[in-house]
């Protein structure tokens, strides 16, 4: 996440616990299966937070796939290690950092930005990021409740980076110009 600094720790449990909930009501996988994520892909979730989708994306991707978690708070990428820990999922590497990911260009079939794009300060930086580390066919799914849904389309389309290829019930995908 590219904000000038993480949230304090009390903010960042408070955050757990709600998506804790929100992942009962609406399972993560659920929304997952709308990108079309199969076994085998690379996926990084960028400002993966405290893990939510972390144990959806380890079923689906099985190990012949690869998990980056992108986060700038010690805390989430703690938890998400706990998470890869408990479920033996062994094909995570976390990345602990505010917007550069560090991972080869043209390297990931899909990148997961929910529920981060309305806190970013840079979102354009954070756009050509991932427009770098994505495949030529790459998806970037997005899904961001703060803004709707006619912002969220002008703003990552108007980088000139990304098209919109299509709408789910709760995401968006954009493949890469």
């Amino acid at each position: 996440m590219d904000r000038d600094k993480p949230q304090s720790k009390f903010y960042f449990k408070g955050m757990s616990l709600i998506f804790r909930v929100r992942d009962l009501l609406l399972p993560r996988r659920d929304v997952l299966e709308e990108v079309g994520i199969k076994p085998g892909f690379y996926v990084l979730d960028y400002g993966c937070g405290p893990g939510g989708y972390i144990s959806a994306l380890g079923r689906l991707l099985g190990t012949s796939g690869r998990i980056y978690a992108l986060d700038m708070h010690p805390l989430a990428i703690r938890a998400v290690q706990k998470i890869a820990l408990r479920e033996k999922i062994e094909n995570l590497e976390t990345i602990h950092s505010d917007r550069e990911t560090g991972l080869p260009d043209n390297s990931l079939d899909v990148v997961l930005l929910y529920d981060v794009f309305h806190g970013l300060s840079n979102p354009n930086g954070v756009l050509e990021e991932i427009h770098r580390v994505l495949k030529p066919d790459g998806i970037l799914s997005l899904s961001d409740h703060h803004i709707s849904k006619d912002r969220i389309i002008s703003r990552v389309t108007e980088t000139g980076l990304f098209r919109l290829s299509g709408k789910g019930s709760k995401t968006y995908s954009f493949l890469r110009e």
